[in-house]
């Protein structure tokens, strides 16, 4: 992202008349550019995903639309196993590596505040690792001493985790951590959006676009290979486990949150305080949500663990696995803290619980969570500027 004074700079420029230079490419982006260009030249892979129809309308690539076509890309390997110019060939193309490098990028440049962002990017697993454990040590520590003591951890509490942690305490401690994730969210992929709208058209948002994206989200289309059969992992074999997967962990996800949503629905608008039994809605959108994510994220820890080399950035790999790791400790302690009410291990479990539950939204913004964010960003506007008439009158739109 441009700073306010390059921004200045640039308009100052362009006003007297001058030639504002582009902005230079980094490593991994000119990486991108150079394979893009002959891509651009074979068009083999043109009906494998959105990627090529959208490379297809350039002839260049500027770094807008290198992050646009990389957040664009669902890295599921069908292009590289195709390609006639992949490695060991001397071209050494391989477009799910580097997509996926300049996707690293992209949440570091995008991330608010940036400091976080670049800090996350270079110790992502330690931080969110000691950050789980750090929140989860003084929630333990706090129940000791409001207890009395270490025996207030093991003790029966009635099954009213409120009788541990009051509801306004937790309201505190987790509406400033949501708040703060969204703010950050919001101002990474506004920029993100700002910066590759004139990329791409330019034109603004229409009805029909928005439900061709919001479509290919749902049912996460361009993780079928291009032809229904599924992505590549660990060989050149077709499985839609990553597919299966993805769903089980976003709509588990989505589910939790909407239990919590729901429940916070019920304090506030009728006083039904929780805790809340089946057949409540919470508690049946808590469990079918939290067993659909811990099934999810398990299947996405093995298929990250077999995953071949080439089909992604290594650097990324600790960073991945520790949202998936927050994500499925977040499930399954959830589920545990269900199943252990009326025990003595309530108090310990929900500190754990709440633990990974802060961390997890206090590192949101800077890490994997973001793909599906800005992901979302490029395929509407994919789906807005194939509606526009080709700028170059070439390719298959």
């Amino acid at each position: 992202m441009q700073t306010l004074e390059a921004l200045t700079r640039d308009a100052r420029a362009l006003a007297n008349g001058d030639v504002v230079p582009a902005a230079p490419l980094t490593g991994a982006e000119s990486e991108v550019a150079r394979q893009l260009q002959i891509c651009n030249a074979c068009r083999y892979c043109e009906g494998f995903c959105a990627v090529f129809p959208a490379m297809t309308r350039r002839l260049e690539f500027g770094k807008a639309d290198i992050h646009f076509l990389a957040n664009l890309c669902h890295n599921c390997g069908a292009c590289l196993h195709a390609c006639q110019y992949a490695p060991p060939h001397e071209f050494a193309v391989n477009v799910p590596q580097s997509m996926a490098q300049v996707r690293g990028q992209t949440y570091v440049d995008y991330a608010w505040p940036p400091a976080l962002g670049t800090l996350y990017q270079k110790n992502g697993l330690t931080l969110s690792l000691a950050l789980a454990a750090g929140l989860a040590l003084f929630l333990v520590l706090a129940v000791v001493l409001n207890g009395q003591g270490l025996g207030a951890l093991w003790s029966a509490s009635g099954g009213n985790f409120y009788s541990i942690f009051p509801h306004n305490l937790l309201v505190g401690l987790f509406a400033p951590v949501f708040l703060f994730a969204t703010l950050a969210l919001s101002l990474g992929v506004r920029s993100f959006w700002r910066d590759i709208t004139p990329a791409t058209s330019g034109a603004p948002l229409s009805s029909p676009a928005t439900a061709e994206a919001a479509d290919a989200v749902l049912r996460l289309k361009y993780l079928d290979g291009g032809h229904g059969d599924g992505c590549h992992n660990e060989d050149d074999a077709y499985t839609l486990a990553r597919r299966r997967c993805h769903h089980l962990t976003f709509y588990g996800f989505m589910l939790c949150f909407a239990a919590t949503s729901v429940a916070t629905l019920y304090h506030y608008a009728f006083g039904w305080a929780a805790p809340y039994d089946l057949p409540s809605l919470p508690k049946l959108l808590g469990l079918v949500g939290g067993v659909s994510l811990a099934l999810g994220t398990a299947g996405l820890w093995r298929l990250n663990l077999k995953r071949h080399p080439a089909h992604g950035d290594a650097a990324q790999k600790p960073m991945d696995r520790v949202f998936i790791a927050l994500l499925f400790l977040t499930a399954t302690s959830g589920l545990a803290l269900w199943a252990a009410r009326g025990t003595p291990a309530l108090a310990l479990l929900l500190c754990l619980h709440l633990g990974a539950v802060m961390a997890l939204f206090a590192t949101m913004p800077y890490g994997k969570f973001g793909h599906g964010i800005f992901r979302t960003a490029s395929l509407l506007r994919h789906a807005v500027e194939k509606r526009q008439p080709n700028p170059i009158g070439l390719g298959a739109d």
